[in-house]
């Protein structure tokens, strides 16, 4: 009995390293690249936030100075703002659109793989060349949309100008690109619904727009929370769009966010802070206040959500 016992109880934590290190040993490259690339630069910024650095000479501790100074910065405010904006004219739309096109790959549709590779398509293209073409296709001389504008014998619109414009712009860049994702992630949820379901309805009468709204989207309820959430934190991270369209069209002072600072969001504000001007404790003070903006948006998304669901 004793011996049986001592088989089953196992090694201990000295034993089981022992025994088990060429497993330790093969997992140990993530973790260490985890610790060096990502752990160590989080903590190092968080340090940071509290210090007063140009990048070259010595840190001055300033406390809470970095904070301060963030709480009364009015462009730090408007570039908030113009984030959220971007936010909700991008993220309404993408979703919609996103569930409109996964209802249609869900039916009976020819080439139904065709589709999907083409949706997804966007979101795998380099976001930069994008950006880039967006820009000439709402320029305002020579873009083409203006060139359409014309042919209606319509006014050009000045989109890379106007404060409204500039926003509606990069939420149209980020729409197109990840609408296909979101679009094959709810017809991933759709064909998990059970078709017994839908066959019920539709012996009790309900239509095609009935079906979808008392059992599609009940049921993709939590996809729905997730992509809402993964949109969030994905547009509150905004930099790439207006940093390519307007980063570096004036040298003396780079990254505005165009005219107005309308298109300045807080991470191209933080990365114009820290490595235009070299405030770089200013610029980490800047990124851990958007990360408790995205927590707290994150939460009240999720708690929004959850009393929905709730009986």
């Amino acid at each position: 009995m004793a011996a049986t016992r001592a088989v089953t109880k196992g090694p201990g934590r000295k034993g089981a390293l022992r025994t088990f290190w060429p497993q330790y040993l093969a997992i140990s490259p993530f973790y260490v690249l985890f610790a060096v690339f990502m752990l160590g630069p989080v903590l190092f910024s968080l340090y940071l936030a509290f210090q007063k650095w140009n990048g070259l000479g010595p840190m001055q501790f300033v406390g809470l100075q970095n904070f301060r100074f963030l709480v009364k910065d009015s462009l730090f405010w408007q570039s908030l703002s113009n984030t959220f904006a971007i936010w909700f004219l991008s993220t309404v739309p993408m979703l919609m659109l996103a569930m409109v096109l996964a209802a249609m790959l869900n039916s009976a549709v020819r080439l139904g793989g065709f589709y999907r590779i083409a949706y997804f398509i966007p979101n795998v293209t380099s976001l930069v060349a994008v950006a880039i073409f967006f820009g000439s296709v709402f320029a305002n001389q020579v873009g083409l949309i203006n060139d359409v504008l014309r042919w209606l014998h319509i006014a050009p619109v000045g989109w890379l100008t106007g404060s409204f414009t500039i926003k509606l712009v990069i939420a149209s860049l980020i729409t197109w690109q990840w609408t296909g994702y979101n679009a094959i992630i709810y017809l991933a949820g759709m064909q998990a619904i059970d078709s017994e379901l839908y066959e019920a309805a539709r012996i009790d009468g309900a239509g095609p727009v009935q079906c979808f709204r008392r059992i599609t989207i009940p049921q993709l309820r939590p996809i729905i929370l997730f992509t809402v959430i993964m949109s969030a934190i994905g547009s509150m991270q905004t930099f790439t769009e207006p940093q390519v369209l307007f980063g570096s069209t004036d040298a003396t002072n780079p990254d505005t966010g165009g005219p107005g600072h309308a298109g300045l969001t807080t991470v191209l504000y933080l990365y114009r802070e820290a490595f235009d001007f070299n405030q770089y404790g200013y610029g980490a003070a800047i990124a851990w206040a958007l990360f408790l903006v995205i927590l707290l948006f994150t939460a009240i998304n999720w708690r929004v959500v959850a009393r929905r669901r709730t009986p």
